[in-house]
């Protein structure tokens, strides 16, 4: 009985033994951090300050507006350039748009009064017209009768009943008859050729051209309507360009007088340059922020344990004070005297950290847990080999 006994005490003290020199011989990391990455605002234009009263701390989401910078030294003498010469394309716009105006009313006032004119003219030689051919008709009317005369007198003057003078008289009186009916069909003659151009829009006549004085000036108003129709349209894509050109004077105004601060990343405002009020130029850091995205897990290890150690390898982290452990990654082995590496992340390796050996984990359930996924300096512990309690803690996970 006291040999059984003494055989189980000798068998706890071993196993005692063994789960606390595995639990610390086990590879662990010295100190482990909860890390992110800085992204640093820069101005994009130089002026004066404006922050939205700005908590160091204080989580921001991405997009969000934190201030805005103007700059009331900017330069608008081309807006106003290009407004004095819109201004002007637009007044020689509207000059040639009243000239235009003008000259359709002047041709729509002479096309009515060339119309009038060309009706009564027609009506006019249409007078003419009937009046040459009663002329005609009377004079063969007379020509008949004289005709009639000079037979009879032909007649008597043979039997010697009528004088010889009557008979030179009757003669003489048909060939003046004859005379004036060949004028008056010439003249019907000209008149109908006349009549007949008027018809197709030629008048015809002596001391003027082949139209009325309306219809040449309605011509010479035509091309000037075309001239001013196509200064018009060339004034209209002139005034287009102008406009297109100082609305795009004007967004560059405002892009390079007023600029906007938003946020580029979903984390926590943690570092001010500047203080709102001050003036700043183009370029110059605002303020930083840690990307609450990019939560890492950095840590440093001994010599021994890190060249045990690979990219890729998986680990777990257990933050202090918590009894849930999170399985992670080895994405960086960056040795010893890594400080260059840390020069864009949240929290920067102390001394101690620098003369061990620096390691980087990529843990993704941190970005899950509302309570660490930006806790940025909460530090822990990192274990990279197997350890006699881990069926133990999976009770606690």
């Amino acid at each position: 009985m006291r040999l059984a006994r003494l055989t189980i005490g000798i068998l706890l003290v071993g196993l005692a033994l063994f789960v606390i020199i595995g639990e610390h011989l086990a590879g662990a990391s010295a100190d482990a951090v909860i890390n992110a990455r800085l992204t640093t605002a820069r101005a994009p234009i130089a002026g004066l300050l404006t922050f939205d009263t700005p908590v160091l701390g204080a989580r921001v989401r991405a997009g969000q507006t934190l201030g805005f910078i103007d700059d009331d030294l900017a330069n608008n003498s081309r807006i106003s350039d290009l407004v004095d010469e819109r201004a002007r394309a637009e007044a020689e716009r509207a000059r040639l748009e009243g000239a235009l105006d003008a000259v359709r009313e002047a041709i729509a006032k002479l096309e009515e009064r060339a119309g009038l004119y060309r009706s009564q003219r027609l009506e006019q030689m249409k007078a003419e017209f009937t009046a040459s051919r009663a002329a005609e008709e009377a004079w063969q009317a007379q020509i008949h009768l004289y005709q009639n005369m000079l037979n009879r007198a032909t007649r008597l003057t043979t039997t010697g009943a009528e004088r010889m003078s009557e008979l030179e008289q009757a003669e003489s009186r048909l060939r003046v008859a004859e005379r004036e009916l060949e004028r008056a069909q010439a003249q019907t003659a000209a008149v109908e050729v006349s009549l007949r151009a008027a018809e197709r829009g030629v008048f015809l006549g002596d001391g003027y051209n082949d139209a009325p004085y309306s219809e040449q000036r309605i011509s010479e108003l035509r091309w000037q309507e075309s001239e001013l129709t196509t200064a018009l349209t060339a004034q209209t894509t002139i005034l287009t360009a102008q406009r297109e050109r100082l609305n795009a004077e004007r967004l560059r105004f405002a892009r390079t007088s007023h600029a906007n601060l938003t946020t580029n990343v979903n984390g926590i405002l943690w570092t001010m340059m500047t203080t709102g009020g001050e003036r700043v130029e183009q370029g110059q850091d605002l303020f930083q922020l840690v990307d609450c995205d990019s939560t890492m897990v950095t840590l440093s290890v001994t010599e021994s344990t890190y060249n045990t150690l690979k990219h890729g390898q998986r680990a777990q982290f257990r933050p202090t004070g918590e009894t849930h452990v999170f399985d992670g990654t080895i994405i960086r082995l960056a040795g010893p005297g890594a400080q260059g590496v840390y020069r864009n992340l949240a929290v920067a390796a102390s001394p101690r950290h620098l003369e061990r050996f620096d390691v980087t984990l990529f843990v993704p359930a941190l970005l899950n847990d509302e309570e660490l996924r930006c806790a940025i300096g909460r530090t822990g512990r990192a274990f990279f080999e197997a350890r006699p309690l881990d069926w133990l803690r999976q009770f606690w996970r």
